[in-house]
């Protein structure tokens, strides 16, 4: 019944000279069965019978390509800021798509939730002009990643996120040297990071996290001059991080977290000097901080938990100015904590739980009173205050420095505390008596006492 209704509209159409001159027929009918095999709406054809121009979707975008003026489909667009109509259960990418040669750019979010689908190799040889491919949060889009995905040499965007695809990152993406984006995160991915992404010279933003991968960091990835943010986070990667990953001049964020990558970051991460986040911590890195970081002036949030850290916390870390967040946690960091961190003026989350620091513990009253909750240093039995009354940290307030007064306005104040708390008996000396009269009033009391036994005693006797 669908394919008569769409012969029958193509009739009508033919015989209408604004209709042939608005779009091409083939075209028209691709459009048609391609809407059909996404949405919940058989009638989507009648109501909208010339796409391009009287009876427009906010998903459809159209353009003139030649003359005289005939209309191509350049863009398709179906996700969550269009709810009617919704995607229809067995939803799926047709292979109508290849008859939209113009294609410039298909979005398709949250669509295949349900009924399984797949990437097919045609749609990378037919679609030339393609330049934004987003395929994202469909659960249902499974399959790999075909090798023809090199063949769309045009693409400046490809996101193909929160799926369930699985297989090996073709090494053939090296071909897409006009790619400005590359994002396949949340799938299933595995094998190794393919050495041929470094060739992807117009390359800002790699996000390859969440999946399976293994194996090294490929030392190609220095060769991607123009690249801001790199997350490799949550995957099973490797080995030592190669020095040729400091090239990345312009880095904004590096997230290589949650992999069994060692140590230690190489020296050459000093010439970041656009980084503002750095996040490796969950790796067996078995270093110390390195000292460099105080050097990189934007940084806003550094987190290395959990990564084997030992020795002290460099005091060059206390200027970073900018610095937001610093997590150190659940590492065998020793020493005391630079006082100097509590002064960063920016600085709103400090996480030193878990190590092995000690001395006395010499933060601000008005800096722990900021972060409250959002200071964190469990697990650290060295550590002792002064500030007993003012300290709020996520934990078990540390133990109180009974020798550690720095001034005598603290001495005094312990001093009261110390009163305040004595015995009732030894609130005695508080009284006007003197002690003259204090161990005159204690032999009359044995006495007294000696008297009540011998009272008793006869008593007893006499019985």
């Amino acid at each position: 019944m669908a394919s008569l209704t769409l012969l029958l509209l193509a009739f009508l159409l033919s015989t209408n000279t604004f209709a042939a001159e608005e779009m091409e027929e083939e075209e028209l009918l691709a459009l048609f069965e391609v809407m059909g095999s996404l949405l919940d709406y058989p009638d989507w054809p009648q109501a909208h019978p010339f796409p391009c121009t009287d009876t427009p979707w906010p998903g459809v975008k159209c353009e003139i390509c030649q003359a005289p003026p005939v209309f191509h489909v350049t863009q398709i667009h179906i996700g969550p800021d269009i709810l009617d109509p919704p995607c229809k259960i067995s939803a799926n990418l047709s292979h109508a798509l290849l008859n939209l040669p113009y294609l410039k750019s298909l979005s398709i979010f949250s669509c295949f939730t349900a009924s399984p689908a797949a990437l097919f190799p045609a749609l990378f040889q037919s679609l030339s002009y393609l330049e934004h491919l987003a395929l994202q949060s469909n659960p249902a889009l499974s399959g790999v990643i075909p090798s023809s995905l090199g063949n769309a040499a045009s693409l400046r965007v490809l996101s193909l996120s929160q799926n369930s695809l699985n297989g090996e990152i073709p090494q053939a993406i090296g071909g897409l040297v006009h790619l400005q984006q590359l994002d396949l995160s949340y799938n299933n991915l595995s094998g190794e990071v393919p050495q041929t992404i470094g060739g992807l010279k117009s390359l800002s933003i790699l996000d390859l996290s969440w999946n399976a991968l293994k194996g090294q960091l490929p030392s190609s990835l220095g060769n991607l001059q123009l690249l801001q943010k790199l997350d490799l986070g949550s995957n099973k990667l490797q080995g030592k991080i190669s020095q040729k990953l400091g090239m990345l001049k312009k880095l904004v964020l590096l997230d290589l977290s949650h992999n069994f990558i060692n140590g230690p970051i190489p020296e050459s991460f000093g010439g970041f000097e656009h980084l503002e986040y750095l996040i490796l911590d969950h790796n067996p890195l078995n270093a110390a901080v390195p000292l460099f970081l105080g050097s990189l002036e934007k940084l806003t949030s550094v987190s290395l938990s959990e990564c084997g850290i030992e020795g002290p916390i460099p005091t060059s870390l206390t200027s970073l100015k900018t610095l937001t967040a610093l997590s150190l946690a659940n590492n065998n960091l020793s020493g005391p904590i630079p006082p100097e961190l509590g002064e960063l003026p920016n600085l709103d989350l400090l996480n030193l739980s878990h190590n092995q620091l000690s001395g006395e513990l010499s933060f601000p009253n008005e800096f722990m009173n900021k972060l409250g909750k959002r200071l964190d240093l469990r697990g650290n039995y060295g550590l002792c205050s002064s500030q007993r009354r003012n300290f709020s940290v996520h934990s078990d307030e540390p133990p109180y420095c009974l020798n550690g007064a720095r001034n005598e306005s603290e001495k005094q104040e312990r001093t009261e505390d110390y009163k305040s708390i004595q015995p009732a008996w030894n609130q005695w000396e508080d009284n006007s008596c003197s002690s003259t009269n204090l161990s005159w009033d204690k032999d009359l009391m044995l006495v007294f006492c000696a008297f009540v036994v011998a009272v008793v005693l006869c008593s007893v006797l006499l019985e």
